[in-house]
């Protein structure tokens, strides 16, 4: 029994020492990896090995980063010796096309009230500098397709009040570019009334009525003319 039990004793030194040997090779391949207690390296559900944060190139193996692991050098044969090549003709490049692009906009936004006095569509004597202006910036571009402005109310008042309110603004910034030569083929006024409001004010307390200058002020941008300028530009332009 005791020879039995000294034999078993020995080779299982034995096993320990060939586990120990093995485990720095093994340590060494996954260096870079997460691994489990059984060494083997972890995936991703895609497949893909866990790196370590300090995980570099020098680190990778071939099972996880084989295109980072050097193959070794396989000696080619020498190549036969090409026939020489004749020269194909070459075609002459063919001009870039010249066309209609996607058309480009430039927009300006203005409150109601630097145009108009409140609840009116009449441009303000001081507002005429201000469409001066944008008159000066469409004149940059030479071909202007379309211009298109539009009038926004707030929402105090009837809903068919405030849409002929914002028609009738649009329509005044419409007749005053007109006016300083703009062709009136190419600008549309458009009236979108309360419809598209950018604050909601529903914190301010109050009826929503004229006598509320909370609610007034809070609305105020809301209350907006929009000019966009649509320029169509040729292919390849600027």
């Amino acid at each position: 029994m005791e020879s039995l039990m000294t034999r078993l004793f020995f080779r299982l030194i034995a096993a320990a020492c060939l586990v120990t040997a093995a485990a720095p090779a093994l340590a060494h391949d996954t260096a870079g990896y997460w691994v489990n207690s059984e060494g083997t390296i972890w995936r991703s559900g895609y497949g893909l090995c866990w790196r370590a944060g300090y995980w570099t190139p020098a680190m990778a193996v071939a099972e996880c980063d084989p295109d980072l692991v050097a193959k070794p050098a396989v000696e080619a044969s020498p190549a036969a010796k090409p026939a020489a090549a004749v020269p194909a003709a070459v075609a002459p490049e063919a001009p870039a096309p010249v066309g209609p692009a996607k058309a480009a906009f430039e927009k300006f936004t203005f409150g109601a009230e630097t145009l108009f006095a409140f609840d009116k569509a009449i441009v303000r004597p001081e507002a005429a500098g201000i469409l001066d202006d944008v008159v000066t910036k469409m004149n940059k571009y030479p071909e202007v397709e379309l211009i298109v402005v539009t009038g926004h109310t707030d929402r105090i008042g009837k809903d068919a009040y405030n849409q002929a309110l914002s028609e009738r603004r649009a329509e005044a910034v419409r007749d005053y570019l007109v006016g300083k030569g703009v062709d009136s083929s190419r600008v549309q006024a458009v009236g979108r009334g309360e419809a598209e409001p950018v604050v909601g004010c529903g914190k301010v307390k109050g009826r929503e009525t004229r006598a509320n200058k909370s609610l007034i002020e809070c609305l105020q941008p809301n209350r907006r003319v929009v000019i966009e300028i649509a320029v169509q530009r040729e292919t390849g332009a600027l």
